[in-house]
């Protein structure tokens, strides 16, 4: 994490937080920033996703994909030009994280701060977590950090992609998804969660895929996916 002492022994913009969290993920995994992804979101627009995420913590996620595991193949003509893998993602709310503001009693007790939960989102492959359900291995883990929401208005997202051997950050690692699909799935959640304007499309097949589940339709979620996942 950021070291905090000195992040507040001086004023920080949110864009200069931005450039020093992106700066040290990229100096991970021996300077290369492989098997992470990096990125600060505005608090309002958090605030806008997670409250929607608390009423609806579950979804699934298509990604194009060459080495995508998919059974069969009964995908209408046309609709799919590249295989195309559906990832489950979860969200999961934890406690708000203790004032990260520095105090000057060493024997002072941390103190939950006044801002939003922090949380957690992970994904792994629809046909895997069918398979084996809780034990599915995640293969992206994002997490959102607001130690800074309250102080600076900024959330802090880290994404950890697992790596395929159990040793992240070692050279020559492999891991379960590239940089680029990891970073489509990341998008992929800021799409279905935080819906542009008076487009509603969106959130209602989220809130479908929970209260109609007799009326989803895979077909819908590639029809209003952004070309880049």
């Amino acid at each position: 994490m950021l070291n905090f002492e000195k992040l507040f022994a001086k004023p920080h913009t949110p864009e200069q937080i931005s450039a020093l969290w992106n700066v040290y993920h990229a100096a991970r995994s021996g300077g290369t920033g492989r098997g992470y992804l990096s990125a600060t979101i505005p608090l309002d627009k958090y605030e806008k996703m997670a409250s929607f995420a608390k009423s609806y913590n579950k979804f699934i996620l298509p990604l194009a994909r060459e080495d995508a595991q998919v059974p069969g193949s009964d995908k209408p003509e046309g609709l799919v030009k590249t295989p195309t893998e559906f990832f489950y993602m979860q969200w999961d709310f934890h406690d708000s994280p203790p004032d990260p503001r520095p105090t000057s009693d060493p024997f002072a007790i941390a103190q939950s701060s006044a801002g939003p939960k922090t949380s957690t989102i992970l994904f792994t492959p629809l046909i895997e977590y069918q398979t084996h359900n809780s034990f599915a291995t995640p293969h992206l883990v994002i997490t959102h950090y607001t130690d800074l929401a309250t102080t600076h208005g900024v959330v802090l997202l880290r994404g950890e992609i697992t790596p395929l051997n159990g040793q992240g950050g070692v050279k020559g690692t492999h891991y379960h998804l590239s940089q680029h699909h990891a970073q489509a799935l990341a998008l992929g959640v800021q799409h279905f969660y935080l819906w542009p304007g008076e487009n509603m499309e969106r959130e209602e097949l989220v809130k479908t895929f929970h209260e109609r589940p007799q009326d989803f339709k895979w077909e819908d979620i590639l029809r209003l996916s952004p070309t880049t996942i």
